[in-house]
């Protein structure tokens, strides 16, 4: 048996799993092992922030409305995970930057500093120069002669 393992084209290899169980994918909710941050009255962070509703008010992009079910309590907000975020109806983008601006909230930074708005579209869209100022460029050769 052992010498048809180490006889394969890769060799011998040992699963990383068994040997590394950290290195394996948890199914745990991580969002319940995680620090809840205290709600604060405006000492630390600049505004006062006390519900969950205040909190996604104050990272803007009108998270507030996009939420369907904001968990009312402060300790169940603070546990809710991206699964509970897209039952919720959020987006993938806004379900990223919400979670990216909870991190940050728990680490202790104010919200303004984090908080931003989405990036703006593109003007000027395309692969290389084949595109510049959202013009099409085209080449002066004829499409029908072969090249050399």
């Amino acid at each position: 048996m052992f010498s048809l393992v180490t006889s394969s084209s890769r060799g011998f290899r040992p699963c990383s799993t068994i040997l590394f169980p950290f290195l394996t994918r948890s199914l745990v909710n991580r969002a319940l092992t995680k620090p809840i941050p205290p709600a604060t009255v405006g000492t630390i962070h600049l505004d006062a922030i006390v519900t969950p509703n205040d909190f996604l008010k104050s990272i803007g992009r009108s998270m507030e409305t996009k939420m369907t079910s904001v968990p009312e309590s402060w300790d169940d907000f603070w546990r809710t995970s991206g699964l509970d975020m897209r039952k919720a109806g959020l987006g993938v983008r806004d379900r990223r930057y919400t979670l990216w601006c909870m991190s940050k909230f728990r680490r202790g930074l104010a919200v303004k500093e984090f908080a931003h708005e989405p990036k703006p579209k593109k003007t000027v869209r395309g692969w290389g120069p084949s595109v510049q100022n959202g013009k099409r460029i085209r080449s002066k050769r004829p499409k029908n002669q072969k090249r050399k």
